[in-house]
């Protein structure tokens, strides 16, 4: 076909004279388009001859690619070029800090879990758990806990519903961690030392209480164990707890139907200008209770009261954090704005050890 090499000539000097990407489609829709040259003469190869059109459509074919091909490359230049302006023109010192973001924290009572954890880790304590729908039988009779004491009524207990027919055992929301020790004792027997840290539930609701809390009870089972044993893990664990070197403790003999002999345990402190310091001053407060535990819970978990003994502690997880972080309300606790742990200082999880030290 005649004309070809100075069509091609025309649209690649054009191509190439291109300074936009607007002129550059305008030039492929003039040469590439529905109606533009190219396509018109492709439109024409239906009027020859066989032999002709088979000619003529080979070579406008190659015109076709060749154009195309300059088309994309004029573009990509193009592309490449803007590109280049824009980094001229648009600079940014990748060198300057980045803009601070809000960072999230440990609620206290998960803390304060993980703190005692390690604590008694360190003393050998391994974690036991267990279901917070417990029975009857494991919550109160386990325990020696008599059928007619307070605890055991709906008033202080929150009792599963029971349809009318239903006689199976009653089942309760647990209220202590005391029941993970006798499913412990039952599955694994003596010696045995393990904490049972976990929520309980009970019929408390004022100002200073609420119907669920936190509690982590102890339990430590072997042929020679003493109440001198049970005080120096209690001294031990307050000790790195506070992060104090001096911890003085004081026993109070109490009642509590699992353990015989109980006691009450209370620690010295002081308050100076509204902070509390523990290990120091004239002033005492309860943070648990504890005793040897009673033979009869023993025997009900399988292990033999003449040969085992040993002794168990519970505390609340939620009191003693509010004493080491110096949170006085419990609303920092369970309320959802966070300004309330805020306002107390709260931070980030610092793991103590029994060396007294801090390790992230």
């Amino acid at each position: 076909m005649d004309g070809l090499d100075d069509l091609k000539a025309k649209y690649l000097t054009a191509v190439a004279g291109v300074t936009d990407e607007g002129a550059l489609e305008g030039l492929r829709v003039a040469a590439l388009g529905k109606k533009g040259e190219v396509s018109a003469l492709m439109a024409g190869l239906g009027k020859m001859e066989p032999d002709q059109r088979k000619a003529a459509g080979a070579m406008l074919n190659v015109l076709k690619d060749e154009i195309d091909a300059a088309l994309r490359a004029k573009k990509a230049g193009l592309a490449d070029a803007a590109l280049d302006a824009r980094l001229r023109e648009e600079w940014l010192d990748v060198t300057l800090p980045g803009r601070p973001r809000p960072r999230g924290t440990i609620h206290p009572v998960s803390q304060v879990m993980e703190e005692l954890t390690a604590i008694f880790a360190d003393m050998g304590f391994a974690v036991a758990e267990g279901p917070q729908v417990e029975s009857d039988w494991y919550n109160f009779d386990a325990l020696n806990i008599p059928p007619e004491h307070p605890a055991r009524q709906e008033h202080d207990t929150f009792f599963m519903h029971r349809a009318e027919g239903d006689d199976r055992p009653p089942h309760v929301l647990r209220t202590h961690t005391s029941p993970v020790q006798i499913r412990a004792m039952t599955e694994q027997g003596a010696p045995i030392r393990v904490i049972a840290p976990g929520r309980v539930y009970r019929m408390d609701m004022d100002q200073t209480h609420t119907p669920m809390f936190h509690q982590v009870e102890g339990l430590a089972i072997d042929r020679d164990i003493s109440m001198a044993n049970l005080k120096w893990t209690l001294e031990e664990f307050c000790r790195a707890f506070f992060e104090v070197d001096k911890v003085e403790l004081r026993f109070r003999a109490s009642h509590f139907p699992f353990t015989e002999p109980s006691a009450e345990v209370d620690i010295r402190y002081s308050n100076v200008g509204g902070q509390l310091r523990i290990g120091e001053g004239d002033k005492w407060m309860e943070i648990l209770g504890s005793g040897m535990v009673h033979p009869k819970v023993l025997a009900a978990a399988g292990v033999n009261p003449d040969e085992w003994q040993g002794f168990a502690f519970g505390m609340g997880i939620d009191r003693i954090a509010m004493l080491k972080y110096g949170i006085p309300d419990l609303r920092a606790f369970f309320e959802s704005d966070l300004r309330w742990l805020r306002h107390y200082g709260f931070s980030a999880l610092d793991m103590p050890d029994l060396a007294g030290g801090l390790s992230a």
